[in-house]
C-alpha cells in the first residue's frame, strides 16, 4: 500500500495572502496524493473560496480565535498535531506554514524572530537551519536575521559544522541525493584571501569544512561568495551553505524568482513553507502567485513520503 502523508497547513497573517495562495495551491492539486488538513479561520477560509470561485479543503479545523490571533492559534496547533502524543504517533507527518506578520503575532504573544525559530521551539527545543531552495539551487543559512555587524561574532566553527551536517542530511532525505556536493561559502570576500581580508575565513570557517569532510560529507570551501554562485561554478554542487542572510539570499532570489521554498532543517517533522510574505497589498484582488506555495506542499508531501513511508 503506498503511503499517504498528512499535511499540516496553517493559513498564515489572516489580513495577507495566505488563505488565497493556499487555496490556490489545493485547487491546483499541490498536495498530490498526500492528506491535508487545513488549521485556520473557516468562516474567513470560507469568504476566500467564495470571492475566487475555489473550493474550500475537504479537512480543516477551525480556529477558536479571530484575526491576527488566529495565526498563533494555526501554529500551536500544528506543533500540537506533529508532536507524539503520551507515547501515540503524531498526528501529522509533515507542516506548511503561510506567511505571518510578525508585528501583529508579538502583539499577541509571540515572542520569536520568526516561524522558522518558535518551530525549533515548540517541536523539542532543537536548534534549527534555514534552508531556501529553488528548481536549480538550494541555499543553507549559518546565521539568519542578524545585522551585519554582529555576523563575524555569531559565525562558530561549531554553527559552520552544524549547518553543514543539516544541509547534508537534508539533501539526502528531502530531495534524494544520496551523496550531496556542498559548496561553503566564505565570510569575507574572496574568502579572506589567506588572510588579508580578515583571519576569519581560516581560523573559523575552514576548520568546519575539515572536520565535516572527515566524517565522510563531500563539502568544499571556504569558497569565494561571489564567483560561486556563477552558473558554471555553482552546476558543481547540490547546495551552499551561507555565512550570512544576504550572501546567500540575494543569490538564490535573483537565480529562482518567487518560486522558492523556506525549508526548516533539524525538526522532527518536515516543514515548509513559501519564500515570500504576507503581501497585505495585493490581499483579496485575486492576483497573488501561489507558485511558491504550491511547490512548498509538494516538497513537504514528498519529503514525508521519503521518511515516513521508505
Amino acid at each position: 500500500m503506498t503511503f499517504r502523508p498528512i499535511l499540516a497547513i496553517t493559513q498564515g497573517d489572516p489580513l495577507g495572502i495566505g488563505p488565497e495562495v493556499l487555496l490556490r495551491a489545493l485547487a491546483d492539486g499541490a498536495a498530490g496524493h498526500a492528506e491535508v488538513i487545513v488549521l485556520a479561520d473557516e468562516a474567513l477560509l470560507a469568504e476566500t473560496a467564495r470571492r475566487l470561485g475555489l473550493a474550500m479543503p475537504d479537512r480543516m479545523v477551525d480556529s477558536p480565535v479571530k484575526g491576527p490571533a488566529s495565526a498563533l492559534w494555526a501554529l500551536e496547533e500544528a506543533c500540537r498535531l506533529a508532536r507524539p502524543a503520551h507515547g501515540a504517533p503524531r498526528r501529522v507527518d509533515a507542516i506548511v506554514t503561510a506567511p505571518i506578520h510578525k508585528a501583529d503575532l508579538v502583539r499577541v504573544g509571540f515572542t520569536f524572530p520568526g516561524q522558522t525559530e518558535f518551530l525549533g521551539d515548540r517541536l523539542g527545543g532543537v536548534e534549527t537551519t534555514m534552508l531556501l531552495a529553488g528548481d536549480t539551487l538550494r541555499v543553507a543559512l549559518v546565521t539568519t536575521h542578524v545585522r551585519l555587524l554582529d555576523v563575524p561574532r555569531v559565525v562558530t566553527t561549531e554553527r559552520v559544522m552544524a549547518t553543514i551536517r543539516r544541509l547534508h542530511a537534508g539533501l539526502r532525505e528531502a530531495y534524494g541525493i544520496e551523496r550531496p556536493r556542498l559548496a561553503v561559502l566564505g565570510l569575507n570576500p574572496h574568502a579572506g584571501e589567506e588572510g588579508l581580508f580578515g583571519p576569519e575565513d581560516d581560523a573559523v570557517v575552514r576548520p568546519a569544512v575539515v572536520a565535516c569532510a572527515a566524517e565522510g560529507i563531500d563539502c568544499r570551501g571556504p569558497l569565494p561568495g561571489d564567483g560561486t554562485f556563477a552558473p558554471r561554478a555553482r552546476a558543481a554542487f547540490d547546495g551552499f551553505v551561507a555565512m550570512y542572510h544576504d550572501q546567500g539570499l540575494a543569490a538564490l532570489k535573483a537565480v529562482e524568482g518567487g518560486n522558492a521554498v523556506n525549508v526548516t532543517l533539524g525538526l522532527p517533522v518536515p516543514r515548509t513553507s513559501p519564500d515570500h510574505g504576507t503581501a497585505r497589498d495585493i490581499a483579496g484582488r485575486g492576483i497573488a502567485d501561489a507558485a511558491s506555495m504550491a511547490a512548498a506542499i509538494r516538497l513537504a508531501a514528498s519529503w514525508a513520503a521519503r521518511r515516513v513511508g521508505g
